[in-house]
């Protein structure tokens, strides 16, 4: 459909005799905040990544923006954002260099350029200027995520990706993110999808949430639509009960 940025079909990953992806379909409108909920182990990490080209896909199409990316050698990287969970800055650099690492390594801006636009950026995520020089090891953990956040964004991506991106912080810190998320997405008229396990963050900042599970996608909907739902899988998941037909290997 024209107005799909991402539209994924049939997408089948195993690794070795384990399936992960089994036959997976999901579409994510242009300028949508798509939310993917599931289990630990359900393969939302893994389907990112296919989308990315990180990961060859067994059996599938992935099409952005109408084009087929499945097997092809065109470099979709430069559409793409990524909050990673963990935040994944590199110790080596400081906070500006991590935030202006893509435009260093491939936007062919001088230094002082590049030190500038990674000020501005950081300042829409809410730290002063005195945090650039600053190196990830010196940021309390809050900190870290915005500076994930501004890396994610410096270079204006149409699709960003964010990897359970409130994991680790307090409930006030979190909900920080969440807002930050909602104000970067829009700012940039971008698509994003989210892989989260915290369903407060994903009812904030979801236009839609999908629910993945046995490597298919089980149930899609509005918020609202979630919270009506009499999808037995659906509702344990976000009651966290241990009582259901979702069953916990222990």
């Amino acid at each position: 459909m024209a107005d799909n940025k991402i539209e994924i079909r049939n997408l089948y990953k195993a690794f070795g005799k384990k399936k992960v992806l089994d036959g997976l379909d999901l579409d994510v409108r242009k300028g949508e905040s798509l939310v993917v909920i599931g289990g630990s182990g359900t393969g939302k990490s893994v389907l990112i990544k296919c989308i990315q080209g990180l990961l060859v896909p067994d059996c599938g199409s992935i099409k952005i923006d109408g084009k087929e990316v499945v097997g092809t050698k065109e470099d979709i990287h430069q559409k793409m954002g990524m909050l990673f969970q963990g935040g994944a800055l590199f110790d080596s650099l400081s906070v500006w260099e991590n935030v202006a690492f893509r435009l260093l390594e491939h936007g062919n801006v001088s230094r002082r350029k590049a030190r500038v636009e990674a000020i501005r950026v950081l300042r829409q995520v809410g730290l002063a200027p005195d945090v650039a020089d600053l190196s990830p090891a010196e940021l309390s953990g809050g900190m870290q995520k915005r500076v994930g956040l501004a890396r994610a964004v410096i270079s204006q991506p149409e699709i960003i990706f964010f990897d359970e991106p409130t994991t680790g912080l307090d409930p006030i810190m979190a909900d920080v993110i969440n807002d930050l998320i909602i104000e970067s997405a829009r700012g940039l008229g971008a698509t994003t999808l989210t892989i989260t396990h915290d369903m407060a963050s994903a009812r904030k900042i979801a236009d839609r949430i999908a629910m993945l599970y046995q490597g298919k996608i089980i149930w899609s909907g509005t918020v609202k639509e979630m919270d009506k739902s009499d999808n037995p899988y659906l509702r344990q998941f976000i009651s966290g009960s241990s009582q259901g037909p979702i069953k916990v290997e222990v």
